[in-house]
């Protein structure tokens, strides 16, 4: 009966040790995917746009609530609080969400690119997020069954701090702008020279009015306007978006891939020392342009459908 009893007691310490093991590294997975959202957010903007939230001011909202529900996980899974009752279900019920979206993302726009599950901190493709759920969710049924802790006392206050915390983060790092103004200007801006020669753009930036892009196929930057602009595009086509894009071959490919941008009229444009002209302040470079005289500068936190449709008017 000893011997069976100190067996009982090894198998129960094996369990707890191995339990906790697994719930640090759960808790770890979750506090590293917020915050790695937290320094790549218009990424995480832009993917809830691009699923089909078109008002950037609603999706910002969004976005940070979902960077503050895995925060709050995270800090659940590391104070081991209400994990059977309310943490285990939630991450399940999460981890089963992105899952869902990740193959949606694959059915619609193919597996290329970063899914967004650690911000930039770490890409992966759609497909890899989609096996990262699956072992994760793997480690939570386990730790259901053998690590179910009961709440323990204190656990309220906790819960309290954990909870405001993981809610104002987000808010306090990105705080909330209803107005994203590009820079008013009245700048002449001579295009000919991208009609000189052949290929031409296949529209005429020189008559009336478009929002410009001038873009490196290099410049991680440049992606993520380039992704901005596909969202754009995907959620009001009728506005008149544009990029000129220069840079080197091999580095087409991996641009579109992540940018999901070539629904996006665009342009190759080869002549690099006229294109530097065109952007002499650096890439991307985003202009509203009249009638060839540019009247808003934009960087592509201030590109928005609204301000767009304003100016348009």
């Amino acid at each position: 009966m000893r011997h069976s009893g100190a067996q009982h007691h090894m198998l129960f310490y094996v369990k707890r040790i191995f339990g906790l093991v697994l719930l640090l590294s759960l808790a770890a997975v979750f506090l590293f995917s917020g915050i790695s959202k937290l320094y790549s957010f218009e990424q995480l903007l832009w993917n809830i746009m691009d699923v089909g939230i078109s008002n950037m001011l609603i999706a910002g909202i969004v976005a940070r609530l979902f960077v503050g529900f895995e925060l709050l996980l995270g800090g659940f899974l590391l104070c081991h609080l209400y994990l059977k009752r309310f943490t285990y279900p939630a991450v399940i019920a999460l981890l089963i969400f992105f899952s869902v979206y990740l193959m949606f993302l694959i059915s619609t726009q193919g597996d290329g690119g970063n899914c967004g599950c650690f911000g930039e901190a770490y890409a992966m493709k759609p497909s890899a997020g989609i096996v990262k759920n699956i072992i994760l969710l793997g480690v939570t049924a386990v730790l259901w069954l053998i690590y179910p802790l009961a709440p323990y006392k204190g656990s309220a206050w906790i819960t309290g701090i954990i909870g405001t915390a993981a809610l104002i983060i987000p808010f306090l790092f990105f705080p909330l702008r209803a107005s994203r103004t590009p820079k008013v200007v009245e700048r002449p801006i001579d295009l000919n020279a991208l009609y000189a020669e052949q290929p031409q753009p296949s529209v005429d930036l020189r008559k009336g009015k478009h929002v410009v892009a001038f873009m490196s196929l290099s410049c991680p930057h440049c992606k993520k306007a380039a992704f901005l602009f596909h969202v754009i595009r995907k959620q009001h086509p009728e506005l008149p978006l544009f990029m000129i894009i220069t840079g080197s071959d091999p580095y087409e490919k991996a641009f579109f891939e992540e940018s999901r941008s070539e629904d996006v009229p665009h342009f190759r444009f080869r002549n690099t020392e006229v294109f530097m002209r065109y952007a002499p302040e650096g890439v991307p470079a985003i202009y509203y342009i009249n009638n060839s005289v540019i009247e808003r500068d934009a960087n592509y936190f201030q590109v928005d459908p609204e301000n767009i449709k304003e100016w348009l008017k």
